[in-house]
């Protein structure tokens, strides 16, 4: 079984063939992160022209990577949200189209979900190391929760952001900085040169009961130290030690979330699991070694996507896609694209 899998909805113009057999057969990604560096950010009606500019592009890149012909797939996916809607709707119109051409099955994916069972992709099921149930800390530029993944559409939030996703602190620290854009791997490149004790940044919600996340104080306090530094250009030890500072400060967050979100999983399952983590941030070494030494303490099975698989991509779409098809999941001509799509509605 073959399925085509487009993703739109942020910076990245990006298509992939992925078979029932896990096999990526091709995974074609379009950046636009030049167009959107002069801003320090993702603008999104350059976005959304910009995918307008390069999806067939990169679906036929991908189409004559995976040496498949357009007859050969048997269902069409794409991400329906959440995300900047003017690229979503990119995204879903050209799956549509190609689906009806072709008269194959068109699956409209969440692209939280498409994170969520990217692990499943990646590591082999019959082995028990992605089944369900599984405790999944997604953390991107958009987003940072914390779920019980149950089985394919069928989730369980036990906390979230209260104001600013990770990944978006990570981004206006780096513009803080100077660093530029994209700030994720900036800030961490910057903190391996740096003393993450010089300077003393807070700790969100640390030790609190619930499994929530709040980054909001912790980018202010970046500002406030900035500010306080003396007159004049930033030195490279600054920016390093501030990067280190902050980098530490978040991993402790999510370490102690995530510890509080272990208990809540193993209480109510008889197997101790597995502790997945998806999403941009995901790719971040410092938090993701943390987060490996947790499982090993609470005897969780560690997994997480390649970093080329934690960032969007169209390979994790058409795995999502793949996924719902073999559970009799299908989206018919009247799916309408969202920008606010939660995996699980009933969450407060």
């Amino acid at each position: 079984m073959n399925v085509l899998g487009i993703e739109t909805s942020c910076d990245e113009t990006a298509a992939a063939v992925v078979t029932d057999r896990r096999e990526i057969l091709a995974n074609e990604i379009w950046s636009q992160v030049e167009e959107h560096r002069p801003f320090g950010g993702v603008v999104p009606e350059v976005a959304a022209r910009s995918h307008v500019i390069g999806v067939d592009a990169v679906i036929d890149r991908a189409m004559n990577k995976a040496g498949i012909g357009f007859s050969d797939l048997d269902a069409v996916a794409a991400t329906g949200g959440p995300g900047l809607i003017g690229g979503v709707l990119v995204g879903v119109m050209t799956a549509k189209a190609i689906a009806s051409v072709l008269k194959a099955p068109f699956i409209g994916v969440n692209h939280l979900e498409a994170h969520a069972l990217t692990v499943r992709l990646t590591e082999s099921e019959t082995e028990g190391k992605a089944a369900f149930p599984y405790l999944l800390l997604l953390v991107s530029g958009g987003h940072c929760q914390l779920l019980i993944v149950e089985g394919v559409g069928r989730y369980q939030r036990l906390g979230t952001t209260i104001d600013d996703a990770l990944g978006e602190a990570f981004d206006k620290t780096a513009k803080m900085l100077g660093l530029g854009y994209s700030g994720g791997p900036r800030v961490e490149a910057a903190a391996r040169r740096g003393d993450p004790s010089r300077f003393k940044l807070p700790r969100p919600l640390l030790g609190r009961d619930n499994c929530d996340f709040s980054f909001s104080g912790l980018k202010t306090k970046v500002r406030q130290t900035i500010e306080d530094l003396p007159e004049g250009p930033l030195r490279d030890e600054d920016v390093s030690d501030i990067c280190a500072s902050f980098q530490m400060a978040a991993t402790d967050v999510l370490v102690d979330r995530c510890a509080r979100a272990i208990d809540i999983f193993q209480s109510r399952f008889e197997t101790t699991g597995a502790m997945v983590v998806a999403g941009g941030v995901a790719a971040n070494m410092q938090i993701r070694d943390s987060i490996i030494e947790l499982a090993r303490s609470t005897d969780m099975r560690f997994l997480a996507p390649p970093a080329a698989l934690c960032t969007d991509n169209g390979a994790m779409v058409a795995w999502a896609g793949l996924e719902r098809l073999k559970a009799g999941y299908t989206d018919g001509a009247d799916f309408r694209p969202r920008p606010r799509w939660p995996l699980d509605p009933q969450a407060a």
